[in-house]
């Protein structure tokens, strides 16, 4: 069995920017809900939303997101 979490930078990396969630949820076209959720680790964002969103925050993707945990073996 697997135990892999998707993590991420975006409250950090928002705050650096001085940029809130309705910001962000503007320049991605999602709500505010959305990005909180997303924020919070509640939700995982589509690949389209995830690449929207480092683009919004003008970082590499990887900068945003990041897989912790280990995949299960083969």
């Amino acid at each position: 069995m697997s135990t892999v979490a998707l993590r991420n930078n975006i409250r950090r990396l928002r705050f650096e920017k001085n940029m809130t969630q309705e910001e962000l949820a503007l320049r991605t076209g999602v709500s505010r809900q959305t990005i909180m959720s997303i924020e919070r680790g509640r939700t995982n964002p589509s690949v389209l939303l995830a690449y929207k969103i480092a683009s919004a925050l003008s970082v590499e993707l990887t900068e945003v997101f990041l897989m912790e945990g280990k995949l299960a073996p083969v």
